[in-house]
């Protein structure tokens, strides 16, 4: 009860204006149970994610001192998942909405972003498809826009590495999203950052982990662009998202299947916090 009410302390406090907090995961095929072709998820799978989730970003605000102003996810399912997951955890009591669409994506999962209303006030938002050189949308996922009246944030889950032209897909999606950005700091947009999982190796662990590990081999995929905005980054890497890795030695997030053995975890990746300045 007192972490609760903790948490609804925090969620009544008025952010400063010079300062948001933004989440950004990988939420590891948070699929429909309803709709999951792959068989993994059963109703009681599905809801022990979402406590999972909703505890981590409570975690996440009980650490940094206040409610993530906004948190970015990627591979989540479709929109019933999101509103699950508000409307079936502690998140309940909070003021988050939902910013979301159906993309192209053959494994059918999209990008999805939720955000405080009391804290930020949405003008408008949009899909931004990935288009190939022959003018053919791309079956993968869209780059969410949403801009608010003081911040333009993008979520991306860029192609993956796995197929022969993988490098030239995320060449695509990595111009895409330049050009968004250019073309809102063209038309006056002060503030941009754009987050998500970019599945390049960009950034590095700078002597920490990073937000997923690889045949024992940490990498940092998930990450962030900012255009007037100072930002200070951090990966949560936190025991309860983590278990011991057997095969390599230390320890890696606890994802939630492995093949198809539910393994009951959250993610094969670690979140990243963002402090925007």
């Amino acid at each position: 009860m007192k972490t609760l009410l903790s948490f609804l302390f925090l969620a009544m406090c008025a952010a400063p204006p010079d300062s948001l907090l933004l989440v950004s995961w990988n939420v590891e095929n948070f699929l429909d149970y309803r709709t999951d072709t792959t068989g993994r998820y059963t109703a009681g799978r599905f809801y022990n994610k979402c406590n999972a989730v909703s505890k981590t970003l409570l975690l996440i605000a009980e650490r940094f001192g206040r409610l993530p102003d906004a948190v970015a996810l990627t591979e989540v399912g479709d929109r019933f998942v999101l509103e699950r997951l508000l409307g079936s955890t502690p998140l309940r009591k909070l003021d988050y909405a939902i910013v979301h669409y159906e993309s192209p994506d053959r494994r059918g999962i999209d990008c999805a972003l939720l955000y405080r209303r009391s804290v930020l006030k949405l003008r408008r938002s949009t899909p931004k498809h990935l288009v190939d050189s022959g003018g053919a949308v791309m079956r993968t996922r869209d780059i969410l826009l949403a801009e608010f009246d003081s911040l333009d944030i993008l979520v991306n889950h860029h192609p993956s590495k796995v197929g022969g032209d993988s490098e030239r897909r995320r060449a695509i999606a990595q111009r895409r999203m330049r050009d968004v950005m250019d073309s809102l700091q063209a038309s006056g947009h002060g503030r941009i950052v754009s987050v998500g999982d970019f599945n390049d190796n960009v950034w590095g662990s700078q002597g920490a982990p990073g937000t997923i590990k690889y045949n024992g081999a940490w990498e940092k995929i998930d990450g962030y662009f900012a255009r007037g905005l100072k930002v200070r980054e951090s990966v949560f890497a936190d025991p309860l998202l983590s278990e011991r890795d057997r095969s390599f030695g230390g320890t890696k997030p606890r994802r939630a299947f492995v093949g198809p053995r539910y393994n009951g975890g959250v993610s094969d990746h670690y979140p990243i916090v963002l402090w925007l300045k």
